[in-house]
């Protein structure tokens, strides 16, 4: 495909990065040097210096012969004219970032499409939905379902109570005798690890495993962690993500929401009417005492602030917050954040990313989803017919390093596969996979 992306932020860089990957013809548009320059050393792309609104950079461009235009500057009019602009100049496709969340609740209203939008994403909204999803299970740091739960993608982190702590994968396979659950991803550090026999459960270590329905409660029990419902969530920061976040959860959860700004919170009082809004700051320990921080099952960290989304999430851990979430901006903290002890990190140009990945891919593959901080993907695929993943058996196959199968759906039902597992058509398969062999791993199923 020929694309051209529309801001080299964080979001268009990630998102270029993903892209490049797959052999794509991208073209980043941007009006900072620095950033293109940067870009250029980094990926494997054509730059071109301009405003992304201008007719002449757009043909410069070359936007008549592309299949895809995404415009994800930090300007949501700049986005939105530029999506429009070069959809009349010939652009197949475009996709526009927004803030203002009336464009996605009203789409159908809005038609968008009409204008030359065929489609807005709003990261904060993508954020807030996040957030729900993470907050399924509060004893894990990462959880994805697929196909309601035959399969679940289930994150621990490896601490001195876990069973797993100083053994190999081989070490523990009689504590997995029924082979309920896999192990598809080690992240140590900044390392992501794809794991075979040899390799070693560390402390502090993040785990990641695909398990049938049965395996994530023998995970969770062998990480000496247990299931606890949650009832009671305090958000910090009344941002967008903020305000969409308490706005989802109040339906199901007791919300406090603190926000620094006072004129702010009569606002959100009148706009959230099933949330508790607190006037006060944050960073400040006693506050958090007195609203009851010692009786949260959650803690959501949302301000603009990434340090003080991490020191308040870890304050909320030190008075014995089952599950933490943090807002990280800044892409250098994404890391840092896991290592010092937040349980969950979220940054939002990622999910945005991600989400125009997926975007683009639609049809190839059945689902996709990402692990905040982990150099991977998973992707979902279904077996075809006369495709290279049905000529033998699945430890035969030559199947590439850098990636690993965590599971199958078949007729409905969750299967961890082993090295003697044959594939069948229709068969779902669940593949974990770093960036840059994801092709190679496409290749077994076309």
């Amino acid at each position: 495909m020929r694309i051209i992306i529309a801001g080299a932020g964080d979001v268009g860089f990630h998102l270029a990065k993903l892209l490049a990957f797959e052999s794509h013809d991208i073209n980043i548009i941007d009006m900072d040097d620095d950033r293109l320059q940067y870009i250029s050393n980094h990926l494997d792309v054509h730059t071109t210096k301009g405003n992304s609104t201008s007719y002449k950079i757009l043909e410069e461009a070359e936007v008549s012969k592309a299949d895809l235009l995404i415009a994800v500057t930090e300007s949501e009019t700049t986005n939105i004219s530029t999506s429009i602009i070069g959809k009349s100049l010939g652009a197949k496709k475009t996709i526009a970032r927004v803030s203002n969340t009336e464009y996605i609740q009203r789409k159908d209203i809005l038609d968008l499409k009409s204008v030359g939008i065929d489609e807005v994403i709003s990261p904060e909204s993508l954020a807030a939905k996040e957030i729900k999803r993470l907050l399924k299970e509060n004893a894990l740091t990462d959880t994805f379902d697929f196909e309601k739960g035959v399969l679940s993608l289930v994150g621990i982190s490896i601490d001195e109570e876990s069973e797993l702590k100083d053994k190999t994968l081989v070490e523990t396979a009689y504590l997995n005798p029924d082979y309920s659950f896999i192990t598809v991803a080690i992240l140590r550090g900044e390392e992501t690890i794809i794991p075979h026999g040899d390799n070693k459960f560390e402390l502090n270590d993040h785990a990641y495993f695909i398990c049938q329905p049965n395996g994530v409660d023998r995970v969770l029990d062998l990480a000496g962690k247990q299931r606890e419902s949650i009832k009671n969530i305090m958000i910090l920061g009344g941002s967008k993500i903020g305000i969409q976040a308490a706005r989802q959860l109040s339906k199901k959860y007791n919300i406090k929401l603190i926000e620094q700004d006072r004129d702010k919170c009569f606002d959100l009082a009148d706009s959230l009417p099933n949330t508790m809004i607190i006037n006060g700051d944050g960073r400040d320990v006693e506050l958090l005492k007195e609203e009851g921080i010692d009786d949260m099952d959650a803690f959501i960290a949302v301000t603009g602030n990434s340090e003080t989304n991490m020191i308040s999430s870890l304050v909320a851990k030190n008075h014995g917050v089952p599950k933490t979430i943090s807002l990280v901006e800044n892409m250098d903290y994404i890391h840092l954040s896991q290592n010092i002890g937040v349980d969950t990190m979220i940054n939002k140009k990622l999910i945005a990313a991600s989400f125009i990945f997926r975007y683009i891919r639609k049809g190839e593959v059945v689902n996709m989803t990402t692990i905040h901080g982990v150099d991977a993907e998973i992707v979902e695929f279904e077996v075809k017919e006369d495709t290279k993943i049905l000529e033998a058996e699945l430890r035969n196959l030559d199947f590439p390093h850098s990636a690993i199968i965590g599971g199958v759906i078949r007729r409905g039902q969750g299967i961890t596969a082993r090295g003697n597992f044959t594939f069948e058509p229709k068969d779902r398969v669940v593949v974990l996979s770093k960036p840059e062999c994801i092709r190679k791993v496409e290749s077994f199923f076309k």
